[in-house]
């Protein structure tokens, strides 16, 4: 999960390096990052139950070596063409690996303690592969080429594969026969990828565009066939029960409105530094390192006792308050800010981010079974990339409409952005907002312990 998350962060970095290297078109260059989100997101609920038919450790093991594998590719690449089909079998090898990431988690830790601190340490490796990944893109790229960026992950994953075979349990799965579902397969993924990527080219052509009208109504109907399919289907691919789960349905549902908001922190903050205070690649890693030493402190030293105490609901609302002061703070944020005085409290109150995910996964996975976890974890891991991907289309598309009647207004450069930035901002605090409301009132109550 630290190879996969930072290989989604290290490479917007070296994005201008790629383009001026290979000759992408500017339009083309997002699909460097739109082919690995598009694959990524879409198999995820496949690749979930498809682990728990045929084995999470088999599926995990091949999704690592398809990770590898196109990662040497896209290392190798000449061409646009290359590299686009690299990273799109870059996001298959992550939705097999990621998808049954958790389930294998739930499965070997049954005890509640030990559980809460696996999943506390899992947290961790998304601040921390996040963070580590801007940092080292913008050092490699700067100090080699940006071919190392996708080469760093051939002995990770190497490794990773090595580990792994020693250290997982054999399990045989069910069988394709308990749930092999086909036409409800070709429904959801068809469905989930013209979904994501009818969102992502919402920058492109506008909300009200025909072309993403017409995707997005597509998406739904396949979508809701699915649904209809789940509820006919004598082996279905995803049974409805575990959405009857309080725990699991508000846990989803508040991931996605936390994950859209929080986009505008990892990114909009990243081009913040970069387009108006003019700080570099890597100092602009180095900036943002503190709100990941203190999300890791918090997530590793502290989320797993304070669940067992106070219960992961009460945890995730503490957290979730903490995010909106982040936000808060930022939507006020001036076009010549001092870091101390102006960033580095936001950096310190992102440790909210520390006590809301590990809090949020129990919930998440509160509903899994042995014979599903696959499924469950699956489900988690695809609405965190639908709360992504409605972040981008959402709030880079708000930032960048307010910046352009700023110009036209005749505000300077500066001033543009800055305003364009803190209207994002200010909307993704009224998503934590959102996402605090749902887990008031739909997540379930646990007693204190």
């Amino acid at each position: 999960m630290l190879m996969i998350i930072l290989d989604g962060s290290i490479v917007t970095v070296a994005m201008p390096a790629i383009q001026d290297d290979l000759g992408f078109s500017p339009a083309g260059l997002s699909w460097v990052v739109n082919a690995y989100l598009i694959a990524f997101g879409s198999l995820l609920l496949l690749a979930g139950r498809l682990g728990d038919l045929i084995g999470r450790r088999r599926m995990f093991l091949a999704g690592t070596a398809v990770f590898t594998g196109a990662s040497v590719l896209a290392a190798a690449a000449g061409s646009p063409a290359v590299l686009i089909a690299a990273r799109f079998l870059q996001g298959l090898g992550s939705a097999m690996a990621a998808a049954v990431s958790l389930g294998i988690l739930v499965t070997l830790f049954t005890e509640p303690g030990e559980r809460a601190r696996a999943i506390a340490v899992f947290s961790f490796t998304g601040a921390a592969g996040a963070s580590i990944g801007q940092v080292l893109g913008g050092v490699l790229t700067d100090a080699l080429n940006w071919h190392w960026i996708f080469l760093i992950n051939l002995p990770i994953g190497v490794a990773v594969l090595a580990l792994a075979v020693a250290a997982l349990p054999a399990d045989r799965g069910s069988g394709l026969g308990a749930g092999a579902d086909v036409l409800g397969a070709l429904l959801v993924t068809a469905g989930l990828m013209l979904g994501i990527y009818a969102v992502i080219e919402v920058e492109n052509h506008g909300w009200a565009a025909a072309h993403t009208l017409g995707l997005g109504a597509l998406a739904a109907a396949l979508l809701a066939a699915f649904t209809v399919r789940q509820t006919a289907a004598r082996t279905p691919l995803m049974p409805l029960r575990i959405l009857r789960s309080r725990g699991v349905a508000g846990a989803n549902l508040v991931q996605i409105l936390m994950v859209a908001a929080l986009y505008s922190f990892q990114v909009l903050v990243a081009l913040y530094l970069q387009q108006v205070l003019g700080y570099g690649a890597a100092r602009t890693g180095l900036a943002m390192l503190p709100a990941a030493l203190v999300i890791g402190a918090v997530s590793l030293g502290a989320s797993a006792r304070l669940n067992a105490r106070f219960g992961e609901r009460n945890v995730l609302l503490a957290g979730l308050l903490l995010l909106l002061g982040v936000l808060g703070l930022l939507a006020r944020v001036p076009v010549e800010a001092d870091y101390l005085t102006d960033l580095a409290p936001v950096m310190l109150l992102a440790a909210g981010f520390g006590l809301a995910l590990p809090a949020l996964t129990a919930l998440g996975m509160s509903g899994a079974r042995r014979d599903d976890a696959g499924l469950v974890s699956g489900l988690f891991n695809t609405t965190q990339q639908i709360g992504m991907a409605l972040g981008v289309a959402v709030l880079s598309t708000l930032a960048a409409s307010r910046t352009e009647s700023l110009l036209a207004a005749g505000d300077g450069r500066a001033e543009a952005l800055t305003g364009g930035y803190r209207l994002a901002f200010t909307v993704g605090a009224g998503l934590i907002a959102a996402a605090f409301v749902v887990a008031l009132t739909v997540l379930p109550r646990r007693p204190a312990a």
